[in-house]
């Protein structure tokens, strides 16, 4: 692969793919174009019982944006349940390049000064590209998903890209599309003009009234 530029990256992911690397230390990247794509619909978006709670309880201070670096940090960081990642450190360059040019935005979970958990994307025009999370506290990356869906649907987003569904996103509604529709729903979003919010207009339960 040549030199990967943000410019180019950008590019990228309005055709519908994505670079992933081998491993944390392979420097290495390949594109991704899969042949079913993971999506949560933002108007069904589901929040569990269990976890509504947890968020009405204000287990952690939510904030966007001020700490992407680390949130990408430990999203490379092995996990109980993975031993390594697919986010090189040239991925990590690349990402925090498009925070600073405000294309790439991570939602925060806070214990006092703990970050607790979280997850970075990109956002452009109708389009939020989720890219990784992480927890190292219970519930920690949910509830910062459920914070996320929130500013969108707030900012105007119509796509919520996952890439690839889990059991752990099937409980918010995740789904997957086949490649043809994935690239219809993305080139209708990518005519909306949407705009990520760094604070929320209105209670985050009022995502699931």
């Amino acid at each position: 692969m040549k030199t990967l530029t943000p410019e180019i990256l950008l590019r990228a992911y309005t055709a519908g793919i994505f670079p992933m690397s081998e491993g944390r230390d392979d420097p290495d990247l390949f594109w991704v174009d899969p042949e079913n794509r993971g999506i949560i619909p933002l108007e069904s978006f589901h929040v569990p019982g269990k976890l509504r709670r947890r968020v009405r309880n204000n287990s952690f201070k939510v904030r966007c944006d001020t700490a992407f670096a680390l949130v990408m940090e430990r999203c490379a960081e092995a996990a109980q349940n993975r031993e390594s990642t697919w986010i090189n450190q040239t991925i990590i360059d690349l990402y925090t390049t498009l925070h600073t040019m405000g294309r790439a935005h991570s939602v925060e979970c806070w214990k006092e000064d703990d970050l607790a958990g979280g997850l970075y994307g990109i956002a452009l025009n109708g389009v939020f590209f989720g890219e990784s999370m992480f927890s190292r506290a219970a519930d920690a990356s949910k509830v910062a998903l459920v914070h996320l869906a929130a500013r969108l649907r707030q900012g105007g987003f119509t796509l919520l890209d996952i890439q690839f569904v889990t059991e752990h996103l099937k409980q918010f509604g995740a789904i997957e599309v086949p490649r043809h529709d994935y690239h219809m729903l993305l080139s209708e979003a990518l005519e909306v003009n949407a705009q990520f919010p760094a604070q929320l207009a209105a209670p985050v339960e009022s995502l699931w009234k």
